[in-house]
């Protein structure tokens, strides 16, 4: 029985050595500065609610990543932002058209935005964009806790120039939210190339 609990032991300190690693990953995203010089602002989708197009609205933690975006857009005129985000089965509007209607309400211009609704997941966000023009030196606006495994995606899809912009998290969700990237980002850093 006493190999039994040394493996049982093993496994458990590797699972918090594991999880304490990816933890230490995802909080430094958290503390990212974005670039001086942007061209393109690239904001990643998140839910949208409503029960029909003429009253979809974001959900806590997209309209998270707008307000944060807003002012930075505001600061950076010719910088172009790239909405992402495409229709869910359960979302009564694309994630990237809310998205783009929430930025004019609040002052962006239409001419500074530009939508990609086609994406479902964040690597294909970052493809998707990358179709539409070419990104230059690129600030990536998503949840703080998300930011890292974005960055990390956006570079191993050839951005280079990559800073990002995290928009702190104050979902009650939070712990939920976490718990859920740790898995994500370990999937990511094995997988997603």
């Amino acid at each position: 029985m006493k190999w039994v609990k040394r493996i049982m032991l093993i496994i458990i300190s590797l699972g918090f050595l594991y999880t304490g690693l990816i933890l230490f990953l995802i909080f430094s995203g958290t503390k990212d500065q974005p670039t001086s010089t942007p061209d393109t602002v690239l904001i990643l989708g998140a839910q949208v609610k409503g029960s029909s197009k003429d009253n979809a609205y974001p959900s806590t933690v997209l309209k998270e990543r707008l307000d944060a975006a807003i002012p930075y857009l505001k600061e950076h005129p010719n910088a172009t932002a790239i909405v992402c985000g495409g229709q869910g089965s359960d979302e009564p509007d694309s994630e990237a058209n809310v998205m783009a209607e929430y930025l004019r309400a609040n002052g962006i211009s239409q001419e500074q935005i530009l939508a990609e609704d086609t994406s479902t997941r964040t690597k294909e966000n970052i493809q998707n964009a990358q179709k539409k023009q070419a990104l230059g030196n690129t600030v990536i606006v998503t949840s703080d806790f998300h930011l890292y495994r974005s960055k990390l995606l956006a570079k191993r899809l050839g951005i280079s120039e990559i800073s990002g912009l995290p928009a702190v998290s104050k979902s009650s969700a939070k712990f939920k939210t976490y718990a859920r990237e740790v898995v994500a980002l370990g999937y990511g850093l094995l997988f997603d190339h």
